[in-house]
């Protein structure tokens, strides 16, 4: 009978991440990410969240998350920077789960992401 019953997903002892777009908040195997994710963190983190899986070419993260700025003046660096401190901060909670992955010559994609049924 117990199989049945409801998921709840911020309880303890979660595996995964989910994001609450509402309120700006990401949880890591159950537990808030604090203090919040930099501006870009989310931003990257958002567009990467509406898809776990699919591979988003650094275009489509340069337009997602510094949408207000001239493209040319944002380096690979810049973008490999920003996907290293995000997974950084989530590896902060969870060191053994590699949330942000890199595709080599393609871009990036979320695995382990928690969605809402």
């Amino acid at each position: 009978e117990t199989a049945t019953a409801p998921v709840i997903l911020d309880e303890a002892g979660d595996t995964g991440l989910r994001l609450d777009r509402e309120s700006k908040r990401v949880w890591v195997t159950g537990d808030e990410l604090d203090p919040p994710l930099s501006l870009a963190q989310y931003r990257l983190l958002a567009l990467l969240y509406d898809e776990p899986g699919r591979v988003y070419s650094r275009d489509e993260v340069v337009e997602a998350v510094w949408p207000e700025d001239d493209r040319d003046g944002i380096s690979e660096q810049a973008i490999d920077a920003l996907a290293r401190r995000l997974r950084e901060r989530l590896a902060e909670v969870d060191p053994h789960t590699q949330y942000v992955v890199t595709v080599r010559g393609h871009g990036f994609r979320l695995e382990n992401a928690l969605k809402e049924p």
